[in-house]
């Protein structure tokens, strides 16, 4: 649920210019946000260790640069909501992958109902919708 939060406050995000140091403590944010997801997880989920340090790397490598995705398509002025969506999906869709290789079975399938899996079918219904299927 909190990634889709924060998704949803980087979109309303992209709706104003930011200046160099907005963008900075920006990042500075996403790298507190991943801390703080890493560390939600290792306790929903009783990772070790190791797992906590790929969740914690993954979150601050892919979060940035959904980030620079996003800045891409403001610098080019695109106003469709849509592709601000997919860009988050892609980068969510990448992210859960990883965490699969990451987790064990039963870390998965307790990721997986603490709201991912909602979440994956929600981009699926958008992806197949996006498809006309």
């Amino acid at each position: 649920m909190k990634l889709i939060r924060f998704a949803l406050a980087v979109l309303s995000v992209m709706t104003f210019s930011l200046s160099a140091s907005a963008q900075q403590d920006k990042e500075i944010d996403f790298l507190a946000r991943a801390e703080e997801e890493a560390d939600r997880l290792q306790r929903i989920l009783d990772l070790e260790d190791w797992q906590v340090f790929y969740v914690d790397s993954t979150l601050k490598h892919d979060y940035p640069a959904m980030m620079a995705d996003y800045e891409k398509l403001h610098a080019s002025k695109v106003s469709n909501t849509a592709l601000y969506i997919a860009v988050q999906d892609k980068w969510m869709e990448q992210i859960d992958a990883t965490y699969k290789r990451i987790f064990n079975p039963q870390q998965w399938q307790l990721y997986l109902k603490s709201g991912a899996g909602k979440a994956q079918k929600a981009r699926e219904k958008r992806k197949a919708k996006a498809e006309g299927r």
